[in-house]
């Protein structure tokens, strides 16, 4: 199996993927018009990416039937196109989780003690220990979560260590049917999570459901001179009432991630609010630690070796959570060649197509059951005909799913 690696990865990963049997091409400065030609001549079977865009025209450029995003969020990858041509789209929750979330702490702590400022002021050669002696402290205020995957529940642990109360939103918990097993309080919304905190830290995923969720009226809700932060992905928030809240309200803000950021690892950067008083902006750095960069590799090499030697993908993320399979053929028939292309061939005659099938042998290896999912059942005369035409078949019988 041929992997292309178009992103920075760590040597570990290459070694374990090599280890494996896999013949690994690792070329991370690989983008655009560049990658789209390297998938064409490679013929690769597999592309690893980070931060990287995939587009439709990369995966209808070569061979791909699987891409793995080196990391949680994958909304870089256009996974629609991925499936509309059978390419497996995986990725590594949770591996980077403890980095982000140090990250977050980090940021807090920098916002109440103004770290960088003092660093700032102290390399400027200025002493002002009368300014920067002013903190509130951390210790019994409100962090509120919005968001509480694996990073949430990170930041969580490590919030209530320093004395924090906590409080979420997720979607997880909307039908009452989950509870949080650290001891922290559900709020029904964002806006009733913004109203009681003093400190806001987004862990949402990217989705058409959460860009621009945080807006206008969740920023109107957020307490005056309350910290927010954002490890997320910059569209989840909209900026500009984010902005609005800075200016006029106080409110300060620790940004990991930014809408518009550049594809590349150095470049300019434009973004006005990063230079506000009260704003500390770092480069999309949350997960980039060594620990959750190797922690990353082993599970990208964990989930080409899986589908390699058992041609299933963990982690997948672009399978159909349920297909439009609406009956259930069921035939048991003795295991030999022809008798399943013999069902197959009188359900396309019948225009019916199949969904998803399952063939269990029983022990001996003389005869199996397949269960055949359709979007359609077959009539009366289409089953006597596949009854009448193998006599192979031991039984058929449709079941309404």
């Amino acid at each position: 199996m041929t992997v292309l690696i178009a992103d920075k990865f760590e040597q570990s990963g290459i070694d374990g993927l090599k280890a494996a049997g896999c013949e690994v091409i690792y070329q991370a400065d690989l983008k655009d018009d560049a990658l789209c030609q390297a998938i064409a001549t490679t013929r690769a079977d597999v592309l690893v990416v980070r931060s990287t865009a995939v587009t439709a025209a990369m995966l209808e450029a070569g061979a791909l039937s699987l891409v793995v995003r080196a990391g949680a969020g994958y909304n870089t990858i256009d996974v629609a196109a991925a499936s509309r041509r059978g390419i497996y789209v995986s990725n590594c929750p949770g591996k980077n989780a403890i980095a982000v979330a140090e990250l977050t702490l980090g940021l807090i702590l920098s916002l109440d003690r103004r770290i960088a400022d003092n660093v700032a002021e102290l390399r400027a050669g200025n002493w002002n220990k009368k300014a920067f002696s002013k903190a509130k402290g951390l210790y019994g205020s409100t962090l509120g979560l919005i968001g509480y995957g694996n990073i949430g529940q990170e930041v969580a642990k490590r919030a209530l260590a320093f004395g924090l109360r906590v409080v979420v939103w997720s979607r997880r918990f909307a039908d009452g049917t989950h509870a949080p097993e650290l001891p922290v309080t559900v709020l029904p919304s964002p806006e009733a999570v913004a109203e009681v905190s003093d400190i806001v830290s987004v862990h949402l995923a990217l989705s058409a459901q959460t860009r621009g969720l945080l807006a206008e009226p969740f920023f109107a809700r957020l307490k005056s001179g309350a910290m927010f932060i954002n490890t997320a992905r910059g569209e989840v928030v909209d900026y500009g009432a984010l902005d609005r809240a800075v200016r006029e309200r106080g409110v300060r803000a620790g940004l990991d991630v930014f809408p518009g950021e550049p594809s590349a690892a150095a470049g300019e950067f434009a973004f006005g609010m990063a230079a506000l008083p009260g704003v500390y902006g770092t480069h999309h750095i949350g997960g980039s630690t060594d620990q959750a960069q190797e922690a990353i590799a082993a599970e990208t090499v964990r989930v080409i070796t899986a589908y390699m030697t058992t041609g299933r993908v963990p982690n997948v993320v672009n399978l159909a959570r349920s297909s439009p399979a609406t009956h259930m053929l069921v035939v048991r028939h003795r295991d030999r060649p022809g008798v399943l292309a013999h069902v197959f061939d009188h359900l396309r005659s019948a225009g019916i197509n199949v969904q998803e099938t399952e063939n269990i042998v029983f022990e001996g290896a003389e005869a199996a059951v397949a269960r055949i999912n359709l979007d359609a059942s077959p009539d009366e005369a289409a089953l006597q005909a596949l009854r009448a035409g193998n006599a192979d078949i031991l039984d058929l019988r449709v079941v309404r799913l």
